[in-house]
């Protein structure tokens, strides 16, 4: 009788910590603001709790989302990226004009996976072995490669279609990749978001390459001592950011096969940044997930969605989207202070 006394109070105090931690994981109260936010507009406006409007919101804040998963890698590692936008924009364009210019689309595809990874790669570099600040490097590198898609562009636009050249072949099939539903009800892009999403979780959390990213964003001293190459893991972040800002962009033009290399992409890295922090992610290194980063995505796409079904001035959309940011900055700060204190 005492013995499975015993069981049952060490039963109920397991569960009593699992619940604790659940309720002291930065995610939870992302999720409860998350749901708030949702409930205050399905009471607001009937469209806004429908398939397909949520099947809608998950298109809008795929793109987003992709670039705010690679964001989260480099913010954990205790660097930011600010060229994203850049490599977005030029990373799409070249695809599409070799798409134009007769290429198939997986080596289209290629080279502008490539283009993206290698301006990622030398953002690591410059803020690594090139001893600059992320911030200063990569804001030079958005000028830079901002530049170059003006010059190879000659400050033209970017459209794919049959008129402008190309197979049509291979033009639908890139069509497909931005526009195209599977069992014609979910969208491409929401598909290809949920799928780095799971690979970016995986990584992040199953692999010592998470764990390295982890350690050198927490403490990079300590890391190397233990053995991490720091300056290894820090690369390998920046060309990731790369690598998915070039899958934003191509997706991008796929969805809307029209763009400008002077517009395409301008701000962007503001709403990655901004995302990612309200998910969890500290500007201090060491802290965030991917659900967290999943769930703060949602937040600021359902929120611009809930505005629009409201009728709100898209002027008051800026600004609310602002103080929700600066709030989620301000509860990271006042959190590491709490933690340090």
């Amino acid at each position: 009788m005492e013995q499975a006394t015993i069981k049952v109070i060490s039963g109920t105090a397991g569960i009593t910590r699992r619940f604790r931690a659940l309720f002291a994981a930065r995610e939870t109260g992302i999720l409860l603001a998350l749901l708030i936010i949702c409930s205050v507009l399905t009471l607001s406006t009937s469209s806004f709790l429908t398939v397909q409007n949520l099947l809608n919101v998950g298109r809008q804040v795929s793109l987003l989302g992709i670039m705010a998963i690679g964001m989260t890698f480099v913010l954990i590692s205790r660097e930011v990226d600010l060229s994203i936008g850049s490599i977005y924009a030029v990373s799409g364009l070249s695809t599409g004009m070799l798409i134009v210019n007769g290429w198939l689309l997986l080596p289209a595809l290629g080279a502008g996976l490539i283009i993206g990874s290698a301006i990622g790669c030398l953002n690591g570099f410059c803020s690594t072995y090139g001893k600059l600040p992320s911030f200063i490097a990569t804001l030079g590198m958005l000028s830079v490669v901002r530049g170059g898609a003006l010059l190879v562009t000659n400050g033209q636009p970017v459209t794919v279609n049959t008129a402008k050249g190309g197979r049509a072949d291979v033009i639908n099939e890139f069509y497909f990749l931005g526009q195209g539903h599977l069992f014609d009800r979910i969208p491409m892009l929401l598909i290809f978001f949920i799928l780095i999403a799971l690979a970016a979780w995986f990584l992040l959390s199953k692999t010592t390459f998470g764990f390295r990213v982890y350690a050198v964003g927490g403490n990079e001293k300590a890391a190397r001592l233990s053995g991490i190459q720091v300056f290894q893991s820090k690369i390998l972040t920046f060309t990731l950011m790369g690598l998915l800002s070039a899958v934003a962009g191509i997706l991008s033009l796929a969805f809307l096969p029209s763009g400008q290399a002077g517009r395409t992409g301008v701000g962007l890295e503001l709403d990655v940044i901004a995302a990612a922090i309200v998910g969890g992610a500290s500007l201090s290194g060491g802290e965030g997930t991917i659900l967290g980063t999943i769930l703060g995505v949602l937040i600021i796409g359902i929120l611009r969605n809930g505005l629009i079904l409201l009728g709100i001035s898209p002027f008051w959309q800026t600004t609310i989207i602002g103080l929700v940011i600066i709030f989620a900055v301000g509860l990271d700060k006042w959190t590491e202070q709490r933690r340090n204190s």
